[in-house]
């Protein structure tokens, strides 16, 4: 049996300024990443959508990234691991009292756009990053790319990992995701990113943009909350699925079971 969790960047609106629909793609995840108002997000919004989560029994995780609003995280900003660590500690504090005052559980972290990349190259980021979510709380998931160095840095502390695949994104030979600067780095067509991402789950491989087929593990799936259609990717992504024989869950009610 093929299982797999599909999470969703949200609770990215900042003040008067809205962004995605989240409380109906919230109905086709199982597991929410809250902005913590660094690279998105404010108070308000933080505690409207860990409210919502709540509600759809969505696992909650803190969705960290570089203080950057006019950027919305996506800039490479050049840091150390130490302040890496700081800015990981601060923001999954900030969510984690929101969660705790509504009476729900932290699920898992994971880092944001330009963070979450970097981290999937560095050693000395990735270890970092893990490190400050260990010391928060050891039983915390970290999600990272599948087969990156954030991944590998979160397994040799002794962290929960799940292992990251993108349906609407292409893939390098590396297993790296083809840069956001490329014309080529985004799957538009709704039953391409479909294949694609049914592949990986159940064959655990994918062809990258050289043509070349590569191994991946598919522990969750990435749809992004703040596309145009991202309402309609996200029914459409839950249906095919659940067709193609597959059981949504959210990661922590089988990643643990699964690597204990």
């Amino acid at each position: 049996m093929h299982i797999v969790d599909i999470n969703c960047d949200m609770g990215e609106s900042f003040g008067p300024y809205k962004i995605g629909n989240d409380k109906e793609i919230m109905k086709y995840v199982t597991s929410a990443n809250i902005a913590c108002g660094f690279h998105a997000g404010d108070p308000s919004t933080m505690r409207r959508t860990v409210q919502m989560a709540l509600a759809e029994n969505v696992g909650i995780g803190a969705h960290p990234g570089f203080q950057d609003l006019v950027g919305f995280g996506r800039r490479t900003i050049d840091i150390s691991p130490q302040e890496a660590y700081d800015l990981v500690v601060y923001q999954i504090g900030a969510l984690h009292a929101f969660v705790q005052s509504e009476g729900g559980q932290l699920q898992h972290v994971k880092p944001h756009g330009a963070l979450y990349n970097m981290a999937a190259k560095s050693e000395r980021l990735a270890a970092a990053i893990a490190e400050a979510i260990y010391k928060v709380d050891p039983e915390l998931i970290l999600f990272g790319l599948a087969g990156s160095e954030l991944v590998k840095a979160g397994k040799r502390l002794g962290l929960y990992c799940a292992e990251e695949v993108f349906s609407d994104r292409t893939y390098q030979k590396d297993g790296t995701l083809t840069p956001r600067t490329k014309p080529n780095s985004l799957i538009k067509d709704h039953q391409t990113a479909i294949d694609q991402v049914v592949r990986m789950v159940k064959e655990g491989k994918v062809t990258s943009v050289e043509g070349k087929d590569i191994s991946i593990t598919a522990d969750t799936i990435c749809i992004h909350g703040d596309g145009e259609h991202a309402l309609s990717y996200a029914k459409l992504i839950s249906n095919a699925l659940n067709e193609s024989g597959i059981t949504l869950a959210k990661i922590s009610s089988f990643i643990k079971k699964a690597l204990s």
